[in-house]
């Protein structure tokens, strides 16, 4: 390779650039990495950015003007180039170029390099010449694998480093008291060498997907076993062939004639600059590995080479690509000598269209996050926008991001009743709505009433220090307002608190210490959220006082009638619920709860009083 760097301005450098394959490095004024692509032609490929001007896109333009100047790498291979231009990006992750959009650590299956080697989990790949097989996309799938090779083969789990020296020795017996039965002890002898790297051998292919191969070895040492009449070893092949054929059966088989195959798609959306492909492996007609991924696309690229970009990440993570690889379109270059060709029919063709749907699907399940995730800032921004309104509406000095909102509830003084209702940001707070049975005013006395009920809600929130709102509203006009006002200023929270009245006649609004209402515009979003505000409590207190009214005019009914007591009148509402069900009763069923006499009364009395049918 051949390394040069380029520290005068680009145009002046255009001429020295060689008519070779390399990778090249748009650096900015601070000597950063900006952008790195790849070239069969450097000299031809660099020249574009300068040459065609307005015909380039937007952000490729914005990159142009910022780069000053070039480094560039020769190599022999348009392979080499697509590897070390993949590294390059990963590595220094210029402003400008193709991002893999995916943080995740997948998880691989690690087999140590080490005698009676180990296989576990890591989501680390070291290079110690152990084998890793992976990424798993899914973490349950890995694991279930791993489980099913433990099941199969007593291997070890321990975190011993054995050598053949120490084993000979005899230095692992003391580990024998821990030990729980899952492999046979081989750091002390009890198991060869031989016999554990069969099972190594089998768990291998069984990772590389050739569960066939370990099924059929599986029927032949059945078969032995039985002959010799090794019933008890011959039942333990049986559980492990079932236990891999339950696992084979839990595989997308795509098709018994298609083995070792990497099948990749890929689909832009430069809408969303955004391109989403798919990645499947293919081993014994079977789907054994597959695997999703995004990129965001900094400036244009065209597909073919957004394609090479996505094998080379998928043999740098999963160490190597198949043999053959199946795409729906040829890509720029490829990562190696593998053969890479588009199938038109068959089942290979059906291949590239799993993929191609998988991708597809992922890309609209994306795009819907994406748009999702816009509305949902949209609705904040609104939402923002209405409380900024309200806030400079009322001239008040904190944003009401948490409004509570009272109505008193009476019929001519009875069942006097109050509710309070809480908007945060904007939106109900159903599970902080409160409602208060009025306990210390008689008669039909809002200003009392006001009083008492918003000194028993915020004496409670300072007393278990809980969060208070910006914004309190009062369904009424001054007289309401005055009372909530004198409340709120003998806790001391006025100025903290802005309170305000709200009257329903013109919907006009009150403030403390001045005569004069306040209009806002019907079409105001302040004047609808206090509408919306006080309608809610409204609604919630008449509610509660409708329950409370009916439930005494309930007992104010059946307590009329004579031999009905308290205890009685409880049996029958517990019975059948309200008095509109016990008017609708038949004598008969009355009987069941009361005396016949009693109920022939009661049946009368609600007949006289218009209840009874």
């Amino acid at each position: 390779m051949y390394f040069y760097n380029v520290m005068a301005h680009i145009n002046d450098q255009l001429t020295l650039l060689p008519h070779q394959c390399g990778v090249y490095r748009f650096l900015d004024k601070n000597g950063t990495v900006v952008y790195v692509g790849k070239a069969k032609d450097l000299k031809k490929r660099v020249s574009q950015y300068f040459t065609q001007g307005k015909q380039l896109s937007v952000k490729t333009q914005r990159m142009v003007s910022q780069a000053i100047s070039l480094e560039y790498t020769l190599v022999e291979t348009e392979s080499d180039a697509l590897l070390l231009e993949n590294n390059l990006i990963k590595s220094m992750q210029p402003r400008y170029n193709i991002l893999l959009k995916d943080d995740k650590t997948f998880p691989w299956i690690c087999v140590k390099n080490e005698i009676f080697p180990r296989i576990m989990q890591t989501r680390t790949v070291v290079r110690d010449k152990s084998l890793y097989f992976g990424p798993y996309t899914s973490t349950y799938y890995c694991r279930q694998l791993l489980q099913l090779i433990h099941n199969l083969y007593p291997l070890r789990t321990c975190s011993l480093v054995l050598t053949p020296k120490a084993i000979a020795a005899g230095r692992y017996r003391e580990c024998l008291q821990f030990h729980i039965g899952r492999c046979k002890a081989p750091c002390v002898g009890e198991e060869t060498e031989e016999i554990y790297g069969q099972y190594i051998h089998d768990a291998i292919k069984i990772l590389k997907g050739d569960i066939t191969s370990v099924r059929n070895l599986l029927e032949e040492q059945m078969k032995d076993a039985v002959a010799t009449l090794n019933f008890e070893q011959a039942q333990k092949y049986k559980e492990q062939w079932e236990a891999l054929t339950r696992y084979q059966n839990k595989s997308v088989i795509v098709s018994p004639r298609i083995s070792n195959v990497d099948v990749f798609s890929l689909l832009t959306d430069y809408e969303s600059s955004m391109a989403f492909g798919n990645f499947m492996r293919v081993s014994e007609g079977a789907v054994i590995q597959s695997r999703n991924v995004k990129y965001k696309l900094q400036i244009e690229e065209n597909r073919e080479t957004l394609l090479s970009l996505f094998l080379a990440e998928m043999k740098e993570q999963t160490g190597m690509l198949s043999r053959e690889i199946l795409v729906p379109f040829l890509p720029e270059a490829v990562p190696g000598d593998n053969r890479v060709y588009v199938p038109q029919k068959g089942d290979k063709k059906k291949l590239v269209t799993l993929s191609l749907r998988n991708a597809q699907n992922y890309k609209t399940e994306q795009v819907l996050l994406l748009e999702a995730r816009d509305k949902g800032r949209s609705r904040d921004v609104k939402t923002r926008q209405v409380l900024e309104k309200l806030q400079k509406d009322l001239n008040m000095k904190a944003l009401p991001v948490h409004i509570e909102c009272f109505d008193n509830s009476n019929l001519q003084g009875s069942n006097p009743v109050a509710a309070c209702v809480v908007f945060k940001n904007a939106i109900p707070s159903k599970k902080d709505y409160r409602h208060f049975s009025i306990k210390t005013v008689e008669g039909p006395d809002d200003f009392a009433s006001m009083k008492e009920v918003l000194t028993r809600r915020y004496q409670r929130l300072l007393r278990e220090n809980e969060p208070l709102p910006q914004l309190v509203v009062i369904d009424g006009g001054k007289g309401q307002l005055s009372a909530a006002f004198s409340v709120l200023n003998e806790l001391k929270l006025i100025p903290s608190i802005t309170v305000i009245g709200l009257a329903k006649r013109l919907e006009e609004i009150y403030l403390p210490g001045d005569n004069t209402p306040l209009f806002l515009d019907k079409n105001s979003s302040s004047l609808r959220l206090l509408m919306h505000l006080r309608n809610e409590a409204h609604r919630f207190g008449i509610t509660f006082h409708r329950g409370k009214r009916s439930a005494g005019f309930a007992r104010s009914v059946l307590l009329d009638v004579p031999g009905i007591g308290p205890r009685t009148m409880e049996k029958l509402l517990e019975r059948f619920g309200s008095v509109k069900r016990i008017a609708g009763a038949t004598q008969q069923e009355l009987s069941g709860v009361i005396p016949v006499k009693t109920a022939e009364k009661l049946k009368e009395y609600l007949k006289d009083q218009g209840t009874g049918s």
